[in-house]
């Protein structure tokens, strides 16, 4: 990945005035980063995060409050199932890592569990890059970095990123591991939640990679990550390598497209602003100078999803309906130009996705009995 334009003073007090006054931002994390990956065409989602306006708050002022996030028993569960991996400083963990991704290395019988803990998170990534650039210089022994802190540069800021855990193996390469708490029945996984799980370990990698550049020779970051969840109905530990390749690549390029906001922030009206504190008119008409680009996933990944959601439904937009969907109607935008279309009211006839819709109106004529619309 190319090194992230730093923004200049003008755009630092522009996303600031968009925040609002004295409203401080909020930092983004491995989760946001991943979402923004999941969703490159969303504007809105863009500048709200690359301005670091809370999107939870956000919500609650427009009248469509989130429900997004884990919940308590979540929480608690996972965390209970993260310290079982890790006790024993890791031994089933690196056991794990050693089966699924290096069975050429030697087993990690011993393996080093370096102390991590500095004041603040500049101080935790800076101890954490010294921890991985001292295990690396370590050629043939396994160590175990619990929840190290990364940066990675957004939009000329620092976010900093907390992994489950980092193995440096005995060949001096590095292994990202997440750790969840969702089952993997007979060896699989809810696709959906591998998926998230693999786009928010790319965004580790993505760190890793920062941090592995500024070392010579640079030591290699594995683009095979370790996912560690329960085992079927049980608390017992198993875990799968995941190539992260794609989500790293698509990752990467929407930071690269945040680091450019500035050309977002140039086409919102003057004056623009996000603060909660303003009157639900006022900032509901900000947000919506916004494009957003909502899809049904985007309920599992972003806090204004219900309000984006309404807007949606209101124009009727077919992106409410799903994705693929809204692909395979090509230029069909909205729900009444789809049913136009079906109905032989509009559209080309030439359009496959016009032919499509016409032939399953005359299907479904048919099956009811009814007389189908004439084609014009």
């Amino acid at each position: 990945m190319p090194p992230p334009r730093t923004p200049g003073r003008a755009l630092r007090q522009r996303l600031a005035e968009l925040r609002g006054p004295d409203v401080p931002a909020k930092a983004l994390d491995a989760r946001a980063l991943a979402a923004l990956a999941a969703n490159p065409g969303c504007k809105r989602r863009a500048i709200l995060d690359g301005a670091g306006v809370n999107k939870a708050a956000l919500a609650g002022a427009l009248g469509s409050p989130s429900v997004f996030g884990q919940s308590q028993f979540a929480f608690t569960r996972g965390n209970a199932f993260e310290a079982r991996v890790k006790a024993d400083g890791g031994a089933e963990l690196l056991r794990l890592v050693h089966e699924r991704l290096d069975r050429a290395a030697e087993p990690p019988e011993r393996a080093q569990v370096p102390d991590l803990t500095a004041v603040g998170p500049e101080g935790r990534t800076a101890r954490t890059a010294l921890a991985l650039r001292e295990a690396t210089e370590a050629p043939g022994t396994w160590t175990l970095l619990d929840h190290p802190m990364l940066a990675l540069d957004v939009a000329g800021s620092p976010a900093f990123l907390e992994p489950d855990a980092v193995v440096v193996h005995p060949d001096g390469s590095w292994t990202v591991v997440e750790i969840k708490s969702f089952p993997m029945l007979d060896g699989s996984a809810d696709p959906a939640k591998v998926g998230a799980a693999a786009r928010q370990a790319a965004v580790y990698v993505l760190a890793l990679e920062a941090v592995a550049a500024r070392l010579d020779p640079a030591p290699r970051v594995r683009h095979r990550v370790l996912l560690v969840c329960p085992k079927d109905f049980s608390n017992l530990p198993t875990a799968s390598a995941v190539d992260v390749r794609k989500q790293r690549a698509v990752t990467s390029r929407q930071l690269a497209r945040l680091t450019r906001i500035q050309d977002i922030a140039d086409a919102l009206p003057e004056g623009t602003c996000f603060s909660p504190e303003l009157p639900a008119a006022e900032l509901s008409a900000a947000v919506e100078s916004v494009p957003a680009a909502y899809a049904p996933e985007c309920l599992a990944a972003c806090e204004l999803a219900f309000h984006c959601r309404d807007r949606s439904r209101a124009e009727g937009a077919v992106t409410s309906l799903g994705r693929s969907l809204r692909a395979d109607l090509g230029g069909l935008a909205t729900v009444d130009d789809v049913l136009a279309a079906a109905r032989g009211e509009a559209g080309d006839p030439a359009d496959p996705a016009v032919a499509a819709l016409r032939r399953a109106a005359r299907l479904r004529a048919e099956a009811l009995g009814q007389e189908a619309a004439p084609c014009r």
